[in-house]
């Protein structure tokens, strides 16, 4: 069994990779299991710079394979923005509630045909040796008016699903992990790991 550090301090985040990852024959670690952990501060200009930044840091740090993700909300109607500011989206002491808040007043007069977003993930693979693989994976949606839903975090419950009609927020983890930007990455992350253990046991 090979060891996989995630390189996020992020609880939720946490919960839906072991949830897809855990399937295969690796051993995940967290912050919690490694003490002191670098805290990497995430000032790239993209979401590839971010995870990358993580990635290779904390995997040269653990000398172990790591996996690191950035993702970000892209609304159409603000030019893309929050995009790689998205957690911080509401300055400094950014929380869920806030960033929402702010969000939801910016778009504030706009019909929900001018309301379309895209949540996007990228994840990185940093292997000791500094070999790197990417993955991305997207989702179209659009901005509620208003939040729904008492699952998932960050913009979750203003993100509406047209083809579900419900918001990422009214989705428990296993749903969300099927259709999400997230899980999307994350099938691609997991199937690179199935034949790298099988490669590595051969």
């Amino acid at each position: 069994m090979i060891d996989l550090v995630l390189g996020t301090r992020n609880s939720d985040k946490i919960s839906e990779i072991q949830q897809v990852l855990g399937k295969l024959s690796v051993r995940i670690l967290t912050f919690k299991n490694i003490e002191d952990l670098p805290i990497v501060k995430e000032d790239g200009r993209s979401l590839y710079e971010n995870a990358l930044k993580k990635a290779t840091i904390i995997s040269s740090w653990t000398k172990k394979l790591t996996l690191s993700d950035d993702s970000g909300l892209e609304v159409d109607v603000l030019g893309n923005k929050p995009g790689v500011l998205s957690a911080r989206f509401s300055g400094k002491n950014a929380t869920y509630e806030k960033n929402n808040k702010r969000l939801l007043n910016l778009l504030s007069g706009f019909p929900m045909e001018k309301r379309t977003a895209t949540f996007r993930c990228v994840m990185v693979l940093s292997f000791p040796d500094g070999r790197v693989e990417q993955f991305e994976g997207i989702l179209d949606g659009k901005i509620t008016t208003s939040g729904k839903g008492n699952y998932g975090f960050g913009y979750d419950p203003i993100f509406f699903v047209p083809e579900l009609g419900k918001t990422l927020a009214e989705l428990n983890t296993e749903q969300k992990n099927k259709i999400s930007h997230r899980g999307k990455a994350l099938k691609k992350v997991y199937r690179f790991l199935k034949n790298y253990i099988r490669y590595k046991d051969s």
